[in-house]
C-alpha cells in the first residue's frame, strides 16, 4: 500500500524556494509511488486572530478544515518554511494555533500534566529555509526553528521526526549550491514514500 504524503508549504508567498523545495520532493514522493496532497499557506484564508490556545468554540475556516482533514489522511507529512526572525512566518504559525489544537493534535488528562498524543504513529520531515548559516544558527542561537517544530510541536502531538533540515544562506547561495538543497529535497520525498 502506498503511503499516505501530505505537504504543505508554510510561506505566504507563492514563487519561492520554499515552493520549489516542496515541488522537488513531491516529485520524488511521487516517482516512488505516493498518494500526495498539498496545501500552501499563501492560498489559505482563515482569521488568524486566536481566542485562546485553540479552547475557542468558533468553528474552523474551510482552509484550516482542509488542513486538518489532510493531516489525519496523511502518514507522513513535509513542513517547509522560511525562517524569519527565529521562527516561521506568523500566518504559518497562526494556523498551528488554530487548526494544531485540543481535541485534534493532543487533548490533556483531567489531572495532572500528562497529555494524549492524538496524531502518535504519524513521521514528519521538515525544510527550514534561512538567510542565517546553519552552522551559526546551530552554535549561537541553539536552532530554535528546528528545536520548537521537532519537540514542542510534532513531538507534542507524538508525530516522529524523520529528518529536519535548515538550507542556508538563502542570500547568499548561489544556483548550484540552491540546485543541491533541491535535489537532497527530491531524495527526502523518494524516502518518505519507501
Amino acid at each position: 500500500m502506498s503511503r499516505r504524503v501530505f505537504i504543505w508549504v508554510g510561506h505566504p508567498k507563492s514563487d519561492t524556494l520554499c515552493a520549489a523545495i516542496a515541488d522537488a520532493y513531491q516529485a520524488g514522493a511521487t516517482r516512488n509511488g505516493a498518494q500526495l496532497r498539498r496545501m500552501d499557506l499563501g492560498d489559505m484564508s482563515f482569521d488568524m486572530e486566536v481566542a485562546g490556545s485553540g479552547d475557542s468554540d468558533t468553528p474552523l475556516e474551510p482552509d484550516l478544515a482542509a488542513w486538518q482533514d489532510n493531516i489525519t489522511w496523511a502518514d507522513h507529512l513535509l513542513f517547509v518554511h522560511p525562517y524569519w526572525w527565529g521562527a516561521m512566518p506568523t500566518k504559518a504559525k497562526a494556523v498551528l494555533d488554530r487548526a494544531l489544537s485540543s481535541g485534534f493534535g493532543y487533548r490533556y488528562r483531567a489531572r495532572g500534566m500528562a497529555w494524549d498524543k492524538l496524531l502518535a504513529g504519524k513521521t514528519a520531515d521538515a525544510v527550514i529555509t534561512s538567510d542565517t548559516p546553519p552552522l551559526i544558527d546551530t552554535l549561537i542561537y541553539r536552532k530554535p526553528a528546528r528545536r520548537v517544530l521537532k519537540n514542542q510541536v510534532l513531538g507534542f502531538c507524538g508525530i516522529d521526526t524523520n529528518k529536519i533540515v535548515q538550507f542556508g544562506s538563502v542570500k547568499l547561495a548561489d544556483p548550484k549550491k540552491i540546485a543541491g538543497w533541491i535535489g537532497r529535497a527530491e531524495r527526502m520525498g523518494m524516502r518518505a514514500a519507501a
